[in-house]
């Protein structure tokens, strides 16, 4: 019966609606009132036999979603569509002459992205066209949109000329000038030996060596036979923007490690006065050559610090070593000959002295990385 009353009903409506200018609810729609409805059925789940008509509402959704966003679809309008030519050579300017410093200021351009860009149009030439960008590798087309309206609307900051990076760098150093820099060497000191890494920004690793040190902790502190060993290594040393040395964590209450303590303190002082011999007024614009990093920070970058003692970094560094040959963008990159030397140095049951070539990649490695967090 509830049936038949509802197909009765709804059945009068397209006959009611033909009749313009009576009154009722049905009334069929004027000019610029809603449109007409579709007639459709749905299926009698008694019988399923019978119709009943019903109204095809989804033309109503049809009708309201039918205005067009400006927003740019990815998979329906291309880049270079989505800006006016004005808009398009900001950009394009912007990608073609700006420097890593300047690239790394754009949001989503810090790190690796903006050094993908600059191999690129020095490979290929400067970009003519926004959809060309997405052929550097890391950029596609969404991230490609945030970098181009990044350049258009630049978020204001207060401009700091001094930055400080006191958590892990002495001493200060305004961070510009660290962004600037095309290649640093990590230099850590050992109770023998002195090791060096040679990185530059790119992650590539240069030179990675190490010297014995034969004088160190022999009898009394000669100041001469220090200065012996501590002068062959900076001889060896290659030429960088900046030299970072590890600064050591021994604590000072502990007096059984004193006599460690002083020759750490005695290898870091000819190491600063060596590779910087000149004094710099403090007002000087010239930003200091040498620096320490504290160790802690970079074993806490890592994850090798228990408690207040830092673990070995052998493990890590051969994974970085592996990572190198299996995947397309690892942390660093290492030259095959340097891969093929240290291949055995670094496995578990061996005694081949190798912390200090670890410590002092994994040095390099962290400043680039906190360095590009904080620049973040």
């Amino acid at each position: 019966m509830i049936m038949w009353v509802a197909r009765r009903f709804l059945s009068s409506v397209p006959q009611r609606g033909h009749y313009v200018g009576r009154s009722g609810l049905f009334r069929r729609p004027q000019q610029a009132s809603l449109p007409e409805l579709d007639l459709q059925y749905l299926q009698c789940t008694c019988c399923w036999r019978s119709r009943v008509p019903v109204a095809g509402f989804e033309t109503l959704d049809t009708t309201f979603s039918s205005s067009s966003s400006e927003a740019c679809k990815e998979d329906t309008r291309p880049l270079d569509a989505c800006y006016t030519s004005e808009q398009r050579d900001t950009i394009l300017h912007r990608l073609n002459t700006g420097t890593l410093a300047e690239l790394a200021g754009v949001k989503l351009l810090r790190g690796r992205k903006s050094l993908n860009i600059v191999e690129y149009r020095t490979k290929n030439g400067p970009f003519k066209t926004l959809e060309s960008v997405v052929n550097v590798p890391l950029l596609k087309h969404k991230s490609a949109v945030t970098v181009f309206n990044s350049i258009l609307n630049p978020e204001k900051k207060e401009k700091k000329v001094r930055i400080q990076l006191a958590k892990f760098i002495r001493p200060e150093i305004d961070r510009s000038w660290l962004e600037d820099a095309n290649d640093v060497v990590s230099i850590v000191c050992g109770s023998n030996k002195i090791a060096w890494a040679h990185v530059d920004r790119g992650m590539s690793l240069l030179d990675w060596r190490q010297l014995e040190c034969p004088n160190f902790l022999r009898g009394t502190y000669m100041a001469s036979a220090y200065l012996n060993d501590v002068s062959a290594v900076v001889t060896l040393l290659p030429s960088a923007d900046f030299y970072i040395i590890e600064k050591s964590s021994i604590s000072v209450q502990n007096t059984a490690l004193f006599p460690i303590l002083a020759h750490m303190r005695t290898v870091e002082a000819m190491m600063f006065a060596l590779l910087e011999p000149r004094n710099t007024p403090p007002d000087s614009n010239i930003p200091p050559r040498v620096f320490n990093m504290m160790r802690t920070a970079v074993g806490r970058h890592f994850g090798l610090m228990v408690g207040e003692s830092r673990t070995s970094g052998a493990q890590l560094v051969r994974q970085l070593m592996t990572e190198s040959v299996t995947q397309k963008l690892p942390r660093i990159n290492f030259p095959p000959e340097l891969l093929l030397k240290y291949r055995d140095a670094f496995k578990l049951n061996t005694r081949r002295g190798g912390e200090e070539l670890c410590d002092a990649l994994l040095q390099a490695v962290a400043f680039y990385e906190l360095l590009s967090q904080s620049s973040s």
